[in-house]
């Protein structure tokens, strides 16, 4: 019998704040984007996905900064860029799945805001990417195979930046619309927002 998704949500610390500023992170496919729009959308505040935001304002696209800068020119970029959108009030954000995982950019988020870990098993993140449509520069020219091992190694390697989170949020029963808008509902609730 599934787990009621309030059940699966954890509090890890008291967030009480001024400005709303929500921060979503998780390994890719975790579901940053699609819960973070569902969110802005019912409590009305801009929402921003970090790398569409690093896009916008590089006029490249994501695997073209990896490509031409490195995934070490690349993650100084995103710092960068984390800390101009983050400076916004009222904002909800959808990091990248390595932001977290570089310079001190967790406990930078968790002092602009409320972070919140979306936190999948390696077979629901897999089956999250092999149905998205995005392409993701560390996933280009592997198969299938390495990717799941790419997978279950990065989880496990960026999983104690993750859960410096102040909140963690247990996606794996999220596949439905329904599913997704009652996990934004608990948080919501999560938030007392």
């Amino acid at each position: 019998m599934p787990i009621p998704l309030k059940k699966q949500l954890q509090n890890k610390g008291n967030t009480k704040q001024n400005t709303l500023r929500i921060l979503l992170i998780g390994y890719m496919g975790a579901g940053k984007t699609t819960i973070g729009k569902a969110l802005s959308d019912e409590m009305n505040i801009p929402f921003y996905d970090l790398d569409w935001y690093i896009e916008a304002r590089m006029h490249r696209n994501i695997k073209q900064l990896f490509e031409e800068r490195g995934e070490e020119g690349f993650r100084k970029i995103e710092q960068a860029m984390l800390h101009e959108v983050a400076e916004n009030e009222n904002v909800i954000i959808a990091c990248g799945g390595g932001t977290p995982c570089f310079f001190d950019n967790m406990d930078y988020m968790n002092r602009q805001g409320t972070t919140v870990y979306l936190k999948a098993i390696p077979e629901v993140l897999y089956a999250h990417l092999k149905m998205g449509k995005t392409i993701r520069p560390l996933l280009l020219g592997k198969t299938e195979e390495e990717i799941g091992q790419l997978i279950v190694r990065q989880v496990a390697e960026r999983e104690s930046y993750y859960l410096k989170a102040k909140y963690v949020l247990n996606i794996n029963l999220l596949s439905s619309a329904e599913k997704i808008k009652e996990a934004v509902y608990n948080l919501r609730e999560l938030l007392n927002t």
